[in-house]
């Protein structure tokens, strides 16, 4: 690698032109990660108030004026995918489907030269009218969020009684064909911790993969504990009480967030994503852009980087890409959450996306 590349960021794709020799840059740390993920955060409004994840009266929302276009967004995913070797896009929020122009940022997403594979992260509420639409688009599967089965603890958890529209809003995503739908769950104590054997055969039986996320400090209200949480280990002994769960091998994991473990000798799986307990800081391979534009190395990050100022000052797309490139960069080791000094960033999750 040379001192150039080293000090910017980049390095030589395997793939190059037989002509010129040249291949893509690419999103690389100094601890040689590249980054082919992308998480794009649309909106960081929400029709739910998750106790976990804001107080009850909402938040101070971003204003209009500071959230990126839809052309900006678009513009930014293209010079990802095109100049810096983005392979899969992820559209987050706040509640993503809230944003007017999803699907037409989808759309015009689906048409780049290579193709990045497309999924969505949504509360599911919006999913039964938006569904067939988005899967039209070029939408390729969908994350669900659902921590529970019980109507009443749902309303307790998120303060509102939309649980039937959340259940009715996964099958439409299945039934259009946004598939694997994937059902990211947190146990909260004295909430929902005893369900984890319950949501898993629910899962099976409706043919959806479910993975459990243990509880991560990013709530407005920097409540978290880490004494209270439920963790991983509590969560795969809760599942063992009804199922013979078998690690899957680290070759397929890749650099997936969850262990994933063969349920009663498959094929069905489970997963678990143990961001505090047991970190997969080493194999990150994500960068994320926020709804105003700042990139973010980590979800933990306490730094930005501002692309939407360059795309607001008329910069070229070779320097927007420079400008990400050097951001990347700078991605720290881990995310620190292992360690008992960690500091909560100022940003909760809904301003960051997931």
């Amino acid at each position: 690698m040379s001192d150039r590349s080293r000090r910017l960021g980049t390095r030589r794709s395997k793939r190059t032109d037989p002509q010129t020799g040249r291949g893509p840059t690419v999103l690389i740390d100094t601890f040689g990660r590249v980054a082919t993920d992308l998480r794009v955060s649309l909106t960081d409004r929400c029709n739910l108030r998750c106790t976990y994840c804001m107080p009850e009266e909402g938040l101070q929302w971003l204003a209009k004026p500071d959230l990126l276009t839809d052309d900006e967004i678009v513009r930014l995913i293209r010079i990802a995918v095109t100049d810096l070797g983005v392979t899969e896009v992820r559209f987050t929020g706040g509640e993503p489907l809230l944003r007017p122009g999803l699907v037409g940022i989808v759309e015009r997403c689906a048409a780049l030269e290579p193709r990045p594979r497309m999924s969505l992260t949504t509360n599911g509420i919006g999913l039964k009218r938006t569904a067939t639409a988005l899967k039209a688009a070029g939408l390729d599967r969908v994350n669900v969020s659902l921590d529970t089965l019980r109507p009443d603890v749902f309303k307790t958890l998120t303060r509102r009684d939309r649980h039937r529209d959340v259940l009715d809003g996964m099958a439409a995503a299945r039934d259009a064909g946004l598939v694997p739908v994937k059902v990211n769950a947190v146990l909260m104590p004295g909430l929902n911790d005893d369900e984890a054997p319950d949501l898993l055969a629910w899962a099976i039986e409706e043919g959806y993969e479910l993975r459990f996320i243990e509880q991560m400090p990013l709530d407005a209200q920097h409540g978290w504990k880490r004494d209270g949480m439920i963790t991983a280990g509590d969560i795969l002994e809760s599942l063992r009480t009804r199922f013979t769960l078998t690690p899957e091998g680290a070759d397929e994991r890749g650099s997936a967030p969850a262990e994933r473990w063969v349920v009663d000798g498959g094929p069905h799986t489970v997963g678990v994503i143990a961001s505090v307990t047991r970190p997969f800081c080493r194999a990150c391979d994500r960068t994320r852009l926020t709804a105003d534009g700042q990139v973010r190395t980590c979800l933990f990050a306490t730094e930005e980087t501002d692309l939407r100022a360059a795309l607001r000052s008329d910069a070229g797309d070779a320097e927007v890409a420079e400008i990400w490139k050097k951001a990347m960069w700078g991605k720290k080791a881990g995310s620190g959450l292992d360690d008992p000094s960690f500091l909560q960033p100022d940003r909760p999750m809904s301003a960051i996306g997931g």
